[in-house]
């Protein structure tokens, strides 16, 4: 029958187990199986970001992105596509349920074991399913295995029990980046990054030219000059947050934003209430606009 058995999420650089189904399997293969993923999650940051491990009657696919992989024993017979819609979703699932700093001070093994409902609901969803798959997400990923193919590994190998690699699959490993989808942008967001913009190349000219100023003849200007370049630096790192995703937003955000407030509040005498108030709102603006715009919460599930 072809179906996903088991699945499990791990930490790339050290192989720790952070969740798994509960999938009690006392057939010999799967067993076997199980000890073999154990022994290659260990050596993850060894291949690339997607592998799989086929064997006689099982399989072992694989999806890292960043220090998270996922991991899937499916039927041999189980399309190797659909393997990896799968795997997408769960790393989907997992991001948007743990943030980058729980998932690198985890320090025993399943320490987000309650994340096994969303593991089996998806894994129920994705072997339950009778209909027709949407051609588009299937052709979507298909062409997306044929520009970066997955690793092929034998199940049976030695080295995936003893720990040891082989140099015939392991090269150097290839870092990959989590590219995290986030929703649209709006057209109040497209608002904030204009005004944004704009105060930050008026920060930028009120500051180079205060510079010009300062360094020539009234050295004690030099704080003024801080002050207009920092609110530019901060108006240029809110457009980034606005539009990537980036861990701990929340945070800097709130710094941005006390930043800017900060230092149109020192400017008071070279800046008029209204011109410190304008800026000011734009941060705010801003900073509203990055804390509401989320991650999407999955990929598209492949027509599943």
């Amino acid at each position: 029958m072809s179906m996903i058995f088991f699945a499990c999420v791990v930490r790339v650089r050290d192989g720790l187990p952070l969740s798994a189904s509960t999938d009690f399997h006392l057939n010999q293969d799967f067993l076997e199986c199980r000890k073999r993923l154990k022994a290659l999650s260990s050596m993850l940051a060894r291949y690339p970001s997607r592998g799989t491990a086929k064997g006689r009657n099982l399989s072992i696919h694989f999806l890292s992105s960043g220090d998270v992989a996922c991991m899937a024993i499916c039927s041999s017979s189980y399309s190797t596509i659909m393997a990896f819609c799968f795997l997408e979703e769960l790393r989907w699932e997992f991001a948007a349920s743990y943030n980058t700093r729980s998932i690198s001070s985890a320090s025993r093994p399943y320490a987000f074991i309650e994340f096994d409902n969303i593991i089996q609901k998806v894994k129920h969803h994705f072997n339950s399913t009778r209909g027709s798959r949407a051609r588009a997400n299937w052709e979507k990923v298909e062409e997306e295995l044929k520009l970066q193919p997955p690793v092929q590994l034998q199940l049976e190998a030695t080295e995936l029990l003893n720990g040891l690699s082989n140099g015939g699959h392991a090269g150097g490993h290839v870092e990959v980046v989590p590219t995290y989808r986030m929703q649209p942008v709006t057209p109040l967001g497209i608002l904030s990054l204009v005004l944004n913009i704009m105060c930050g190349a008026l920060n930028l000219i009120r500051g180079v030219h205060l510079a010009e100023y300062s360094f020539q003849e009234d050295h004690e200007g030099i704080g003024n000059v801080i002050a207009f370049f920092l609110p530019f630096l901060a108006c240029v790192f809110q457009c980034y947050l606005y539009l990537f995703y980036s861990s701990a937003r929340k945070v800097k955000t709130f710094v941005l934003l006390l930043c800017v407030c900060s230092c149109n509040i020192y400017l008071y005498g070279l800046r008029n209430l209204w011109q410190i108030s304008f800026h000011v709102g734009v941060a705010s603006l801003s900073s509203y606009q990055i804390l509401t715009r989320q991650l999407l919460e999955k990929q598209p599930d492949c027509g599943v």
